[in-house]
């Protein structure tokens, strides 16, 4: 049985998207990529926000939700199921990177007291210091978490075709998009990913610019939200600590929902 943490989670999260409050800025354009029956992989899942968002624009989607924090895959599958999609939506306790095994979740605690399960991110060790390069902290919480690679899952799974890959794993992008690659190249998925210089180069040895030559070198166009109008770039936002950006590939154009991004990909 649930705990009554899990379930006050949970039950925030189930009100918010009954009420559709609280979601990200990009969430509306997800109608502009989705349609039919997509198969998405929703990395660093929390509590399946995006998850339920893609079940509404796209009723026959089937949606793998990778989440490696035990707290928040419990959050995760208990709304779920009061969505009435935990058969839609796959949820997997699993961090993504670039070789399966296993890591350490790593959860800063805020000094506010709580802890700032949406900050976590994995690591082969404990951190010294800071727990994060762009926090104030007041400690730390770790636990061993299952690492898959995207690859080696859909092969296992039997996953033949993804359309769609949603990834906020602060800071790991890079890493899980390395062990994505023949999905990626066999695919054309088009991607949401939030990009998170900082951590990239303090935490993992990577670069948000590697991040983005991965999806241009194949062809991608990227396009961010600026206010509230969505434009295309060939570079990253400078100054953001982190931002949301979107890759398209044009080979996938054709078969995009009339919407925005069908109309710049046309351009």
């Amino acid at each position: 049985m649930a705990s009554l943490r899990v379930l006050g989670h949970a039950f925030r999260a189930w009100r918010r998207n009954m009420r559709w409050a609280k979601h990200d800025p990009e969430t509306p354009y997800l109608a502009d990529l989705l349609s039919g029956s997509p198969v998405c992989l929703h990395v660093g899942a929390s509590d399946g926000r995006h998850s339920y968002v893609m079940t509404q624009v796209a009723p026959d989607a089937r949606i793998y939700a990778f989440e490696p924090s035990a707290f928040t895959f419990e959050v995760l599958k208990t709304c779920l199921a009061w969505h009435g999609i935990d058969g839609q939506v796959i949820p997997v306790r699993a961090a993504v990177s670039d070789m399966a095994g296993e890591l350490l979740l790593i959860t800063p605690k805020k000094t506010s007291g709580r802890m700032g399960r949406a900050l976590a991110y994995v690591a082969e060790a404990p951190p010294a210091g800071k727990v994060r390069p762009d926090l104030e902290d007041a400690g730390v919480e770790m636990q061993p978490t299952p690492v898959v690679t995207l690859d080696g899952f859909c092969q296992a799974r039997g996953v033949g075709r993804v359309d769609f890959i949603r990834m906020d794993i602060e800071g790991a992008e890079q890493k899980a998009l390395e062990g994505a690659a023949q999905v990626i190249d066999r695919d054309r998925p088009h991607v949401l990913i939030e990009i998170h210089p900082d951590m990239l180069a303090s935490r993992f040895g990577g670069s948000a610019e590697a991040v983005v030559e991965m999806f241009r070198s194949r062809g991608y166009r990227m396009f961010a939200l600026n206010a509230d109008r969505l434009e295309e770039r060939t570079t990253l936002v400078p100054g953001a600590p982190w931002k949301d950006y979107f890759f398209i590939h044009p080979s996938r154009a054709p078969k995009l929902p009339d919407g925005v991004f069908k109309a710049r990909m046309a351009a």
